[in-house]
């Protein structure tokens, strides 16, 4: 585990999409965060104290979180500087990016200094095996995109509070380094290589028989040229009973690829459940989760509505107006799993 409190840094982004990871941390666990460090030039906030390295440590924060992400997850040269005064201030630096803060010599020399650590959040498992494609017990509900950074962890997270709040069992599994340092543990599926990623969420869901759930958090899109790969391991290896489709009205193409349209959803719907349903016969697509954020209430349960009356399937946005509606649809639609003596082929 990460030692918290948190400092959340947002140094000089201008990207609302790019500051996902300390949102999501703002989000899911205010309570560990002590505050923000942006700079000057940063326009963007996440309603917490604006606080510096220094008086980050003074409010109590033992890590600092660099919850920002560029194209290709580098560390920049403010970025480094940054870490050097988080670490000197007496902080660990925890970062989800993919050049790792191990592999920048300055990093590694000023952490064992100042006897803090340095986590890096995208390093896969060990030895994760090959995906072997058989049928397993129990309830596993993916969400998917039609594109990235849509919204799909939060859906996920409101989902399974929505069963928990039920009296379910219900267990987040989060597959993104946002996710990861919200439940403490996952796996990054954008650092495994491609031949293990069914494998990886094999193992991150193995079988169970206790009527739970496991509500897995989807990345990037089936209709992303750049990540569609990740997604389609994941909805082979997830093997899930549900699908739920996560999408951003108010995107206009997809991310980072202005030449590319976003898919319809019932397009979009039906290509997600053809390549789910080579590991998973019987999957079905249970409800739609809306990001609503850039609406006012009225024209996003408005959009809602439409969305649902369109596609015959709940909609909602789960993290503004709450889950039940699709966890409703989704144990009324699903049967109970099957027994794991009979879960096999």
């Amino acid at each position: 585990m990460i030692p918290g409190p948190y400092l959340l840094y947002l140094g000089h982004s201008d990207d609302e999409i790019g500051i996902k990871t300390s949102r999501g941390l703002a989000a899911f666990r205010r309570d560990d965060c002590v505050g923000e460090w942006r700079h000057d030039d940063c326009p963007l906030t996440l309603d917490l104290p604006r606080m510096d390295a220094a008086a980050g440590r003074a409010a109590g924060a033992r890590t600092l979180v660099l919850g920002i992400a560029n194209a290709g997850g580098t560390l920049g040269a403010d970025l480094i500087a940054d870490a050097l005064t988080a670490i000197a201030s007496g902080m660990n630096v925890a970062s989800g990016l993919h050049q790792r803060l191990r592999d920048e010599p300055r990093l590694v020399a000023a952490a064992a200094q100042a006897g803090v650590s340095l986590f890096d959040v995208r390093d896969p498992p060990a030895h994760l095996p090959v995906g072997n494609g058989r049928a397993r017990a129990g309830n596993r509900l993916l969400t998917v995109g039609t594109d990235c950074s849509v919204g799909k962890m939060y859906a996920t997270l409101t989902l399974r509070d929505a069963f928990r709040a039920r009296g379910l069992a219900a267990d987040f599994r989060a597959t993104g380094q946002t996710g990861i340092l919200i439940a403490g543990d996952g796996v990054p599926l954008d650092a495994v290589v491609a031949d293990f990623i069914s494998g990886a969420i094999e193992v991150l869901t193995p079988a169970r028989d206790d009527d739970g759930w496991d509500l897995i958090e989807g990345q990037g899109s089936l209709f992303h040229p750049s990540f569609a790969g990740v997604s389609t391991g994941l909805l082979h290896g997830a093997q899930p009973r549900a699908i739920v489709l996560c999408h951003d009205p108010s995107r206009g193409h997809m991310r980072g690829l202005p030449h590319y349209a976003l898919p319809g959803l019932a397009e979009c719907l039906a290509a997600n459940l053809s390549v789910a349903r080579l590991t998973s016969p019987d999957v079905q697509a249970v409800g739609v989760a809306l990001n609503t954020v850039k609406l006012d209430e009225a024209a996003a349960r408005r959009l809602c509505a439409e969305t649902a009356d369109a596609l015959g399937l709940p909609c909602t946005d789960p993290y503004r107006f709450g889950a039940d509606a699709i966890v409703d649809w989704t144990l009324t639609c699903c049967a109970p799993s099957p027994h794991p003596m009979t879960a096999s082929r």
